[in-house]
């Protein structure tokens, strides 16, 4: 049984292409509607944020409801900062009715890094203890309080996220390996700008045989401007971007090019390093360059199941 195309392109070997699109920060729809015109057929499914970096936009079960009616599949995201047990499983429920089959969760950016840092964050659980929730409720028919679901347990899924830049070193592996043992079923890791500092971690990855139990998906940012690539570089946690590409960046004519032009020759390197299932692009409401990074990079046309 396949829950999402997602799900069956994976299962079946194939090089998976996710991407994001960021909702906007009002209600129109057409925001959404204009930008799954424009990546429509060049990935297998799109990433619909929660609140990105704190930050109120579009809810990404609304967001993923009007990518879905524009013909794509979309991976719904779910973070444990605003929502507690009752709501994330109420909202679980909810998406899994409207047909949404692929969701990620994760624990969510600290609301003092966003728009409204007065507000209260609520991490009533964090996000292995969500994947091991939502796999309950999935395989085990029971709510997290071990009361029984009545009516069709939801069909899902199950995504999570990491880093293999993080800190400490030592804990990125074995926090992956709980995810992985909560019941998470794909990954997709941070911007990967260090491809010989990722080369050594999914040699980890492989030495534990990691790469047999879950699908990874090694994330892609193109770097727009040189301002968008030192606020990564220096003030995104996790992020790495070596002096190399930084200076590439800072000395380019046209740095958007630039930004292009490594964002290819990543997705080719990191396409060939064995355990790398896919690749999940991260355009930051850059979505207009999506299509050309796919075909640049020799991942078009996707496959159809």
């Amino acid at each position: 049984m396949y829950y999402s195309k997602l799900h069956e392109l994976l299962e079946n070997n194939h090089f998976v292409v996710t991407a994001e699109i960021g909702p906007p920060k009002g209600a129109d729809p057409t925001m959404i509607e204009k930008k799954a015109s424009i990546v429509k057929d060049v990935a297998d499914a799109f990433n619909i944020t929660d609140n990105q970096t704190a930050v109120v936009r579009l809810s990404s079960l609304a967001g993923s409801m009007i990518v879905k009616s524009c013909g794509l599949e979309p991976i719904l995201q779910m973070s444990c900062r605003d929502r507690n047990r009752l709501a994330l499983q109420s909202d679980i429920l909810g998406a899994s009715a409207l047909g949404i089959r692929n969701m990620l969760f994760i624990t969510g950016d600290h609301q003092s890094l966003g728009n409204h840092p007065q507000a209260t964050g609520v991490y009533d659980i964090d996000s292995i203890q969500l994947v091991q929730m939502v796999k309950q409720m999935r395989d085990n028919h029971v709510f997290h309080n071990g009361e029984s679901i009545n009516h069709n347990p939801p069909q899902v899924y199950i995504g999570a996220v990491s880093n293999p830049f993080s800190s400490p070193e030592h804990y990125r592996i074995p926090r992956l390996e709980k995810k992985i043992c909560a019941g998470a079923e794909f990954i997709q890791t941070q911007s990967i700008f260090d491809v010989d500092k990722f080369k050594r971690w999914m040699n980890e990855i492989r030495s534990k045989e990691i790469d047999s139990k879950v699908h990874i998906l090694a994330g892609i940012t193109p770097l727009k401007s040189v301002k968008m690539m030192k606020r990564m570089k220096y003030h995104v946690p996790g992020v790495e971007i070596p002096d190399v590409i930084e200076s590439r960046i800072l000395k380019a004519h046209d740095p958007k090019k630039e930004g292009f032009a490594i964002a290819s020759e990543l997705i080719r390197d990191v396409k060939t390093i064995p355990g790398v299932h896919g690749i999940h692009i991260t355009a930051l409401f850059w979505e207009d360059i999506i299509p050309d990074l796919v075909k640049d990079a020799g991942l078009y046309p996707r496959p159809i199941m």
